[in-house]
């Protein structure tokens, strides 16, 4: 009677701490402090997942397969003014690979004349230039970040030119934004997945995060 009451408290135990490693490889992780300098005030939710700022998308419930397929994130700022409108610009610089990133910026979503009162509830209402396209990072080639900025529009009648509605890739974010005077950003993000096909690893790469080379905006 003894034997079998240990065995069946070792079973109880090894159950339980399945179960705690399980959750622990699924908990959300932080970006490393290079990549999360990238982090100033822009919030990002995916109603699955939760939020995903300067998080790394975990390797458990198909989340980074099923991250290709959902639609558009909540994206929300808080500090947006009421009366303002803004543009908002999700990308991904490592466009094939973080280490030949022959395509950066791959253009995911572009969306202008969202007006503040709907960006503070993270309602992204507005003209969408570029339909949002899900993270779908290649087969072997690390992670991606992708990287969310959202700018303020103060009256100008943003626009794609005809060249660069035919491709998502190799977008030169820093002549649009010039092209438009749109400046410095007034908030970002960014998260960071890759392949879902791609052997689990729970550290992301470090690395300073590549963005227009206008200067960051803090506080």
């Amino acid at each position: 009677m003894r034997l079998a009451t240990a065995a069946l408290l070792l079973g109880l135990v090894a159950v339980l701490t399945g179960d705690e490693n399980k959750n622990d490889l699924c908990a959300h992780r932080a970006l490393s402090d290079e990549d999360a300098v990238l982090c100033q005030g822009l919030e990002v939710f995916y109603p699955e997942l939760g939020s995903v700022g300067c998080m790394i998308v975990p390797d458990c419930n198909d989340y980074r397969q099923k991250i290709t397929s959902w639609t558009e994130p909540i994206v929300k700022f808080p500090q947006a003014v009421d009366g303002a409108t803004y543009v908002l610009v999700m990308v991904d610089p490592d466009a094939p690979s973080r280490a030949e990133p022959r395509q950066r910026f791959w253009r995911h979503w572009l969306v202008a004349d969202i007006k503040g009162a709907d960006l503070k509830k993270g309602k992204i209402q507005g003209q969408e230039l570029s339909a949002y396209q899900p993270p779908s990072p290649p087969a072997h080639s690390g992670f991606h970040r992708y990287q969310f900025f959202v700018y303020l529009q103060e009256g100008k009648v943003i626009s794609l030119l005809p060249k660069e509605n035919k491709t998502r890739g190799s977008w030169k974010m820093d002549r649009f934004l010039n092209r438009f005077r749109l400046g410095e950003p007034e908030a970002s993000s960014q998260f960071m997945t890759q392949n879902y096909q791609d052997s689990s690893t729970l550290q992301a790469p470090r690395g300073g995060a590549s963005e227009p080379k206008h200067k960051r905006k803090r506080g």
